[in-house]
């Protein structure tokens, strides 16, 4: 059986759409979708419900607010029963039908996990440029192949599944989470479309937040490269002195040295300040976790295969 996790933000205009070509392109394969309701404010909540009337296979999770994409990724993967569980978004960028590309090409090659890849990406210049980045750094952030693309479209064994639900802090990054667990991982040129709606969920406000969030969670290696610079700083100080040292008993009448002391006292509390708030970003992680900030919070599910609503 194969499972489909749809995380469902302001879709309304879509969400029918894909379900109906979904449900058609997997005809022949037996499956179940999840619809996961990320504290929608237009009428996908009502569009979700319709759905799960519909068609039988069809389960419907309304979250209490926005939890943000990878949380409610979270929330579909623990209500999975699936040997094979396919992510896929709700803009309709990727057709359903190379779900069973993704999904007969995990089956040939005995993979835990398949990432789509694209050719080509039908996003704007901004929005393939900030992908670029990002995955270049989460590639310094994570031990993942770095010529891997993290695609949001993918299929995930079950094996791999059951760990990664194991994680039960605030901030879940689902890549990250199975490169803890699994190396066996490849990928598979996908078509790609345009997109639907003609504006994207993600700002650019909400792209630099969720980076610093995953950066911070999903490694602590921006501390150590924090403490790595501290340590340049050092030797770059003892450096400066020794030099200053020189150029005073050396040429003493020709030299002043007041510019490299306050280009040294600024760049030194700049570092100060980016370490105190990288640190306090950690600690605030940390504390979140530690208090039992929820992961999600379900408001209701529905599901017409048993005939039951809550």
């Amino acid at each position: 059986m194969l499972s489909i996790i749809i995380p469902v933000y302001n879709s309304e205009s879509t969400l029918a759409l894909l379900v109906n070509d979904l449900e058609r392109a997997l005809e022949e394969i037996q499956h179940e979708v999840i619809l996961v309701n990320d504290g929608s404010r237009d009428a996908s909540a009502a569009c979700a419900n319709e759905l799960c009337i519909t068609f039988s296979n069809i389960k419907c999770i309304h979250l209490r607010r926005n939890f943000g994409e990878f949380n409610a990724v979270m929330c579909g993967l623990n209500h999975t029963i699936g040997n094979y569980v396919a992510i896929i978004d709700d803009d309709f960028q990727n057709p359903p039908s190379e779900i069973i590309k993704l999904l007969n090409h995990a089956k040939a090659q005995a993979l835990d996990v398949v990432y789509a890849s694209y050719e080509k990406k039908e996003h704007s210049l901004f929005r393939n440029l900030g992908s670029r980045f990002f995955n270049f750094m989460i590639s310094q952030l994570i031990d993942k192949p770095r010529h891997l693309y993290l695609s949001s479209f993918k299929v995930i064994s079950k094996e791999v599944v059951k760990e990664i639900i194991r994680y039960k802090g605030p901030y879940p990054f689902i890549d990250a989470l199975i490169f803890s667990v699994t190396q066996n991982v490849g990928s598979l040129p996908v078509a790609h479309q345009k997109r639907s709606s003609a504006r994207s969920n993600y700002t650019l406000r909400r792209l630099v937040s969720l980076f610093l969030n995953l950066s911070i969670v999903s490694s602590s290696r921006p501390l150590r490269i924090l403490f790595l610079t501290g340590w340049l700083f050092v030797i770059l100080g003892i450096a400066a002195v020794l030099f200053e040292l020189v150029i005073l008993y050396f040429f003493e009448h020709l030299y002043k040295a007041e510019h490299i002391v306050w280009i040294t006292l600024v760049l030194v509390m700049g570092l100060q300040f980016f370490a105190m708030g990288l640190v306090g970003e950690y600690i605030g992680k940390i504390l979140m976790t530690q208090s039992g900030w929820p992961q999600y919070v379900i408001k209701s599910t529905s599901f017409t295969h048993d005939r039951e609503e809550t």
